[in-house]
């Protein structure tokens, strides 16, 4: 474990309508199923949003009426990820509002570790980030790599966290920011505080139902944002 640093506030964010809109990475598995399975009706009856790269895949295999074993299943993924690196090429992504100023921001508060809790695999986030110019941002994270279960995977980013700064950060310090549902329990799993974001594909209203700690429009207003969370 290294020294023990000045960092007091966990920051961990989603991906997928949070940091970004793409519909790359949607492209991309359909791509797959099609070299796969040889069919164009792919992802009917399969949620994406929320939920890990590792259950979307069981969910597709499934599906398709194949054994979600570990070799299959890196099988589509590797396809997926073949696929969703062109895909990144040519569709009609961006950043979402305030997140490049949101980051810089959080990036100079001496008290803040800014990291990645996500449901993608780790090789599809660098892809993701990287072409919006964002990944160095991040410390570390926590990927549908450690864990199927989208709730399980808030102790992973707690453990590299503690490992990396050398202090353990208690739950009333972490930040969860996420846009679905499934953001919002992932980080309840963990006793975080939990921030909802409205800009993916669930409104303000349907967020509320859940009972996020913070929700906002979108993260626009940073000053606004920081000082809402405390900083």
């Amino acid at each position: 474990m290294s020294k023990p640093s000045a960092k007091t506030h966990l920051f961990l964010f989603d991906i997928d309508g949070t940091l970004i809109t793409s519909g790359a990475g949607i492209s991309a598995l359909k791509l797959a199923i099609q070299d796969q399975f040889g069919t164009e009706d792919a992802l009917r009856g399969i949620e994406i949003a929320g939920r890990t790269d590792r259950i979307i895949t069981i969910a597709i295999l499934e599906k398709y009426g194949v054994d979600p074993t570990p070799e299959r299943m890196t099988e589509f993924l590797d396809r997926y990820l073949h696929h969703l690196s062109r895909q990144l090429q040519v569709a009609k992504g961006r950043l979402l509002p305030g997140i490049l100023e949101l980051l810089a921001a959080i990036q100079k508060l001496p008290q803040a570790a800014l990291a990645l809790l996500t449901g993608n695999m780790v090789r599809g986030a660098k892809l993701k980030l990287t072409h919006f110019g964002v990944w160095h941002y991040f410390e570390f994270g926590a990927f549908a790599d450690d864990h199927t279960d989208r709730n399980r995977l808030g102790p992973y980013a707690r453990a590299r966290a503690a490992e990396r700064h050398g202090v353990t950060f208690p739950p009333e310090r972490i930040f969860v920011l996420g846009d679905t549902p499934h953001d919002i329990a992932c980080g309840r799993a963990i006793g975080a505080k939990t921030v909802a974001i409205a800009t993916g594909h669930h409104t303000r209203e349907e967020l509320a139902r859940h009972h996020p700690d913070f929700l906002f429009e979108d993260l626009s207003d940073v000053p606004g944002v920081l000082k809402a969370l405390g900083f």
